[in-house]
């Protein structure tokens, strides 16, 4: 039996909804390449990948304003500048996403699910306009059924508006969805749609182990969830 069984009483979900930045790819790399060009723009020193990875999962304009604060806490960061730099930040992302990776295991994983006739969703708080195409860029192109960006609903993770929106879609009740992610917004908007929910430990966590958050189940691949 299969990880994934196990955490359902023997049989499988009727629904899978992933993360997707530290989750299904590394993209924090060219996120990274990203805020340091909007920060040189601005007449800033470079933030480098280390800070940014430990600024990410609350969408664009709150990684912007963390670059501007060059701090987590970002209450300080004046609504102008921040609108400016946000505008900069999407045009230098929209260049391209050479650096992003797939992780290991996640084709073969989507694939198994898909062979079993689980359908699949990706609800992240990265602006909707990118997800697609970087999906498709990426060689994940065509796996999904649905797609919620951080701009997609008036509210985003950790709020449980995406994973609802996703199971009304799908027609799956609570009790037989499975939230995949790796972050404490995504344990806690699972928590809030009362969904079960598996954490991957290398994702982005803003440097906080994920086992703080305590999911339903920490893995260091997702291939193992459908091991036996």
């Amino acid at each position: 039996m299969t990880a994934l069984e196990r955490l359902f009483g023997g049989r499988l979900p009727a629904l899978v909804m992933f993360d997707l930045d530290g989750t299904l790819l590394d993209s924090v790399p060219d996120l990274a390449a990203a805020v340091d060009a909007m920060l040189l723009q601005l007449g800033r020193a470079p933030a480098g990948v280390a800070r940014v990875r430990n600024w990410v999962g609350n969408g664009a304009p709150v990684l912007v304003r963390r670059a501007l604060a060059g701090d987590i806490d970002h209450s300080g960061v004046d609504d102008q500048e921040a609108e400016r730099a946000l505008g900069l930040f999407l045009e230098a992302y929209s260049g391209g996403h050479a650096l992003t990776q797939v992780y290991p295991g996640v084709p073969e994983t989507l694939d198994w699910l898909r062979a079993r006739g689980i359908p699949l969703a990706v609800v992240t708080n990265k602006p909707e306009r990118f997800v697609a195409p970087l999906l498709q860029e990426k060689g994940l192109g065509g796996r999904f059924e649905w797609i919620v960006g951080g701009d997609t609903l008036p509210q985003q993770k950790p709020a449980p508006d995406g994973l609802q929106h996703v199971m009304a879609a799908a027609g799956v009740a609570p009790g037989d969805a499975l939230f995949v992610g790796d972050s404490r917004n995504d344990v806690r908007a699972a928590r809030a749609a009362d969904v079960r929910c598996i954490a991957l430990r290398y994702g982005y966590n803003h440097g906080r182990p994920i086992e703080e958050e305590e999911p339903d189940l920490v893995l260091d691949d997702l291939r193992q969830l459908v091991g036996g």
